[in-house]
């Protein structure tokens, strides 16, 4: 027999009736309008920019400042043409560079992030609680301190104004250390690394045939961070490099926009050049966000 406390329970009191759909509680309902339109203002917020510049590199130079912004025009073509003439195609020199700096550099530090997290989480030694707290400390230094100090660093070695001077520097990442840290430690069973060890393989086999498989989402992940943080930086390469045909897009296009004060048509080929700019960063995530899915094992049992 039903007690008078179960019927009553809160649990039986919610519960929908035979043949009657269930719904949600009215506040449950007025919160996720509220979330939904506060990601909505956000997403406005993050992609208000981006529609600006789409619009604005479509104009020439005495459309976009005597008509509205948000108002398309018909020169995005003309725009880029004249953008590839511009000293015999300089900007596609910044974009060749850009790539060397980011993708070179982003692979190398997250190969370099991938072991230092991996010997940080699964292995034992001397000093290395102080090891992982100098790295906490490091990731909360910004890269702007870190550029003085590595100019002079690489000018003793006489490395400034060359390709080493910006991609030397990437290498080490504390940030994604930590990040490949975390990953290890959750990702990678210790257990597996007994029984490889058991079976005679070596520490290097193992980090990279069993260990990296299974830190594959997050080494994805790292390795986006870092492709995107080397492709927008300016302050390394602007304070590191001397010569334009070395030049990044962030410090090309900056130098494109300060003599646009004198010469107002080099404004739009350096909005035209950042709308460029954007589309090799939009295409590697949508082709890289396949991996995140990846289940953590399964690039170890297929090792």
């Amino acid at each position: 027999m039903t007690s008078i406390a179960e019927t009553s329970s809160p649990d039986r009191l919610r519960a929908p009736l035979p043949g009657r759909p269930y719904r949600a509680p009215k506040s449950r309902e007025k919160l996720s309008i509220v979330s939904t339109g506060i990601l909505i203002l956000g997403a406005i917020y993050c992609l208000f920019p981006v529609f600006w510049v789409v619009m604005a590199s479509t104009k020439n130079g005495a459309e976009l400042f005597s008509t509205f912004t948000l108002i398309p025009s018909t020169h995005l073509w003309d725009n880029i043409v004249e953008l590839t003439q511009y000293r015999d195609g300089l900007f596609w020199r910044w974009m060749l560079n850009t790539a060397l700096y980011a993708g070179v550099g982003a692979l190398v530090s997250t190969y370099v992030s991938a072991l230092s997290g991996y010997v940080l989480a699964k292995f034992s030694f001397p000093g290395k609680t102080t090891v992982f707290k100098i790295l906490l400390m490091g990731v909360l230094v910004p890269g702007v301190i870190l550029a003085i100090p590595q100019y002079f660093l690489m000018a003793q070695i006489g490395l400034t104004n060359t390709y080493w001077a910006v991609l030397l520097p990437q290498i080490i990442s504390p940030y994604g250390i930590y990040l490949a840290r975390i990953y290890a430690a959750a990702a990678v069973p210790t257990d597996v690394i007994e029984a490889a060890r058991t079976e005679g393989a070596g520490e290097m086999h193992i980090f990279s045939r069993i260990a990296m498989p299974m830190m594959l989402p997050g080494l994805v992940t790292i390795f986006l961070f870092q492709f995107v943080a080397v492709w927008n930086n300016f302050m390394l390469p602007y304070i590191m490099l001397g010569d334009d045909q070395l030049f990044p897009l962030t410090v090309g296009l900056s130098g494109l926009l300060n003599q646009g004060a004198t010469a107002p048509a080099l404004y739009t080929l350096v909005i035209t050049g950042a709308l460029i700019s954007v589309i090799p960063l939009i295409l590697l995530f949508l082709l890289l966000q396949r991996f995140w899915k990846v289940d953590l094992a399964a690039g170890a049992v297929k090792a």
